[in-house]
């Protein structure tokens, strides 16, 4: 017999620990995320670490601005950003308070709730590519920069919660380069994923933008 995932929520000193602590302890936890409709719940299956002051990959890499200023905490809050100029990408911050570093949530399986993510993700050929990327789990959770800032960790109504659900044991979980990510950033094997699972998003190497003549 397979044991329920544990919904118990996940405590702030969870977070309070380096990145590349917490990022592979993410896979298999639940992201609940509640809307007007209905909960939607997603377990994790990809993520991404990026450590501030020591990442060229990291937003926060040159210090603190406007746009990155939830990554320097507290821990256990959500850090969302706008890229390509049509998608959202959704982060957990984690580390001591004061010192840059996040969680790039790149891909789960969709638990409960699907019935609202897939009228959002209307190009998805089946649940399983419902939430296979950074860009579609945000879509598929409704995820926008309203939510910036939002502490996961609160008791209380949420609009988004991180549940301890089933760690993935440490044999099933693979780390290998981040994908798009280029130069000194590029050499850091910080994705981490389950091993096998379906709804992991494939790798891409970062490639070089054009430039319009």
């Amino acid at each position: 017999m397979i044991a329920s995932p544990d919904r118990t929520p996940l405590p702030r000193d969870f977070f309070d620990r380096p990145v590349l602590e917490v990022a592979p302890d993410l896979l298999g936890r639940i992201l609940v995320r509640t809307t007007p409709d209905g909960p939607i719940a997603l377990r994790l299956t990809e993520v991404e670490a990026y450590d501030g002051p020591n990442d060229p990959g990291s937003h926060a890499y040159r210090g603190r601005t406007a746009r990155n200023d939830v990554m320097f905490g507290p821990p256990g809050h959500v850090y969302v950003y706008f890229t390509y100029g049509m998608w959202f990408c959704m982060n957990l911050v984690c580390g001591p308070e004061g010192r840059a570093s996040a969680v790039l949530l790149r891909a789960g399986e969709i638990i409960e709730g699907a019935e609202q993510a897939r009228t959002r993700r209307l190009s998805a050929r089946n649940d399983k590519e419902l939430a296979k990327g950074p860009a579609r789990l945000a879509t598929a959770l409704d995820v926008d920069r309203v939510l910036n800032g939002t502490d996961a960790c609160a008791s209380g109504d949420t609009p988004l919660r991180i549940l301890t659900g089933t760690p993935v044991p440490a044999d099933q979980v693979r780390n290998g380069p981040r994908t798009g990510v280029a130069g000194d950033g590029g050499v850091h094997p910080w994705r981490y994923w389950v091993a096998d699972d379906p709804t992991v998003s494939p790798y891409r190497a970062h490639v070089p933008r054009r430039r319009r003549g």
